[in-house]
């Protein structure tokens, strides 16, 4: 008898055991939360040979405790019932963290006979077992009604806690992939709402702005003294308002997927010394020296010239701001293998190490929008980086802070050219 009782056990446990692998594998491989708190009540009453399980959740907004799975005939019944802290077993074994037996539910006053009243459902005996995650009590794992007039045991509580271990990760891990997704969502929505009106008052903007400075051009061709001074700035104001919709246009155009290339055979030194042409006179307003190291022999590019243009621009621009008086700017071609590299070098104020990687992301400015003291919306370098990779290229930054910049780009090459000498 004793032997046969041993193989009994022995039987049970190698079925235990592969139950718990079950679920392990289960429990790693999927974050259905559904699916996840179904095996898991289906094992707990298969576990403890109980009639019924069932997982009941703190519901996080009102404190309450939630039937959310139950693997039993009534498991749909009790989905959503709501169990109070207060004045239950399971509200008992979630405040003490600790595992509680009742073998007769008659006898004890902490039963909540509401939910069998609720459901048509008469419970016999419980075995309860808090839900652990972090040393706090996310639920409860209950089993209820021992099969053959049995009691639970301290077995049971020791199978029943192993599984409501799992059971807690498992469910915190669901959470919380789930309310990362639900947050993914809520910034996709906000970045396309965002998108959206870049895209929308920037075209609203282009025409009213195009009257302005083609009235403001006529009147200041036909006068003279302060009314043509008063002129400039507004020249001034509204070639800087134009500049910043065209970022916002050309950044809504990238976005979307809409910017094309008119890609056709360059000589990359010709772009590069019309793009510096045009910001002379800003640099020569902070004495400023713009040096070239150009290679003798001619770079050729296939690339569109206007948005190179535009790329060389806004470095040039932003080493020209954040360069002090009397400091000095070098654009730099050095060939490569099968590329080319274009780096603008600054004796400026340089980039904190920690700012480097999110310097080309939209609408970031390394100063403080309260302290810092140059204009613009933070678009130029993200439009370059979209432009460059446009063209199969990359930008990338390079900074001491306090001793100055180097950004730098690559584009394809049609034909190698000879080692480069500086001009």
């Amino acid at each position: 008898m004793s032997q046969h009782n041993s193989q009994i056990s022995s039987a049970r446990r190698v079925r235990e055991l592969e139950l718990m692998v079950r679920v392990s594998r289960t429990l790693t491989s999927t974050l259905d939360l559904e699916r996840l708190l179904k095996l898991i009540t289906r094992t707990a009453a298969e576990l403890v040979n109980s009639l019924d399980a069932s997982i009941i959740l703190q519901d996080p907004r009102t404190g309450e405790l939630i039937f959310l799975a139950a693997a039993g005939p009534k498991s749909e019944e009790l989905k959503n019932i709501r169990v109070p802290v207060e004045g239950s077993i399971a509200g008992t074994v979630f405040k003490t963290q600790k595992p509680l037996i009742v073998q007769d539910t008659n006898t004890d006053p902490r039963h909540y006979d509401v939910v069998d009243r609720e459901i048509q459902f008469d419970t016999e005996s419980i075995l309860a077992v808090p839900m652990m995650y972090q040393n706090r009590a996310i639920g409860v794992l209950e089993a209820v009604n021992k099969l053959d007039h049995g009691r639970f045991s301290q077995h049971d509580i020791h199978i029943l806690s192993t599984l409501a271990a799992q059971a807690a990760v498992a469910v915190e891990n669901a959470r919380l992939v789930t309310q990362l997704q639900e947050l993914n969502a809520r910034l996709a929505e906000l970045d396309r709402l965002k998108s959206d009106f870049i895209s929308i008052a920037s075209h609203e903007l282009r025409t009213p702005l195009g009257l302005i400075l083609g009235y403001a051009s006529f009147l200041h061709e036909e006068t003279e003294g302060a009314t043509s001074e008063q002129l400039d700035k507004v020249l001034q104001a509204a070639t800087q308002l134009k500049e910043l919709i065209e970022d916002m246009v050309n950044l809504s155009h990238l976005e979307a997927g809409q910017a094309e290339l008119d890609l056709k055979e360059l000589n990359l030194q010709e772009v590069i010394q019309e793009s510096i042409a045009t910001q002379q006179q800003f640099a020569a307003t902070k004495s400023l020296e713009i040096r070239q190291s150009l290679p003798h022999t001619t770079v050729r590019v296939r690339a569109d010239r206007e948005k190179i243009s535009i790329v060389l621009e806004n470095l040039l621009n932003n080493a020209i701001k954040f360069t002090p008086p009397g400091g000095r700017i070098q654009v730099a071609v050095r060939p490569q293998t099968g590329m080319v590299a274009v780096s603008v070098t600054d004796t400026g104020i340089g980039i904190p190490t920690q700012e480097l990687d999110r310097i080309f992301d939209r609408f970031y400015q390394v100063e403080s929008h309260l302290t810092r003291h140059e204009g613009g919306m933070g678009l130029g370098l993200c439009i370059a980086r979209g432009m460059i990779e446009l063209h199969g290229g990359r930008i990338w930054a390079e900074s001491v802070e306090g001793r100055g910049s180097r950004f730098t780009f690559t584009l394809p090459v049609l034909w190698k050219d000879a080692a480069s000498k500086e001009a």
